[in-house]
């Protein structure tokens, strides 16, 4: 459920310069995405990238406050440790498979002024509602572990995420995912290149359809 004056909808070429902004706020350490990348999204899998957007009521002015960015991939052509930049095609989303049946969550963000408003929630939601739509048969993810860095001295991160998912610790990320019922698969090191408060580990998550099998060649092992 979304609060008032927030909505969502897929990604329009108005937003892009918005959905800039806030990746240099949400990421700074990152280059944000470009026109070209963004436009290639859209064209590629149109329905996939969802936008949320703050309306107040009275204001004739919409703003972009979020984004989730997705794409299909058939899994077998791929391998659980591949980085970010192997499964969006570096950014350009190129490799969306009309015939995958995974629905892969390249990236969502919200702008820092309008988090703590359930707008993840929602447009992971929206997600899960693609992959329902499509009968895809999950959504899988990579979680950043942004807590992990501080402790990575003294532990690893198999024991980190453990600790996470037991509830004994609190990651920034990763708890907020496994709140909104993703599954965490296990950790792996190198998903993105440039997140040294992740210590360069996150953690591979999914959410699996209950109305459509899995296909034995797609499974995670």
């Amino acid at each position: 459920m979304l609060p008032p004056d927030y909505r969502l909808r897929t990604m329009l070429e108005s937003d892009f310069d918005a959905i800039a902004e806030i990746c240099a706020r949400v990421y700074p350490a990152e280059t944000p995405y470009t026109h070209a990348e963004l436009r290639e999204h859209m064209t590629r899998f149109p329905q996939g990238q969802v936008i949320a957007e703050y309306a107040p009521a009275g204001s004739a002015k919409a703003t972009v406050v979020g984004v989730h960015f997705t794409l299909r991939l058939m899994f077998k052509d791929f391998h659980i440790d591949d980085s970010w930049d192997v499964l969006t095609a570096n950014d350009t989303f190129s490799d969306d498979n009309p015939e995958g049946h995974t629905l892969y969550g390249a990236d969502i963000m919200v702008s820092p002024d309008h988090q703590h408003h359930g707008l993840a929630h929602a447009l992971t939601d929206a997600a899960r509602a693609i992959v329902t739509d499509e009968s895809l048969w999950r959504m899988v993810g990579g979680s950043r572990l942004p807590g992990y860095g501080a402790v990575a001295a003294r532990m690893s991160a198999e024991e980190y995420v453990a600790a996470v998912r037991a509830g004994t610790m609190i990651d920034p990320v990763l708890t907020a995912h496994l709140k909104d019922g993703w599954a965490v698969v296990r950790p792996i090191q190198g998903y993105l290149q440039h997140d040294p408060d992740s210590a360069g580990w996150a953690a591979v998550i999914q959410w699996v359809n209950p109305e459509c099998p899995p296909p034995p060649e797609l499974e995670l092992r």
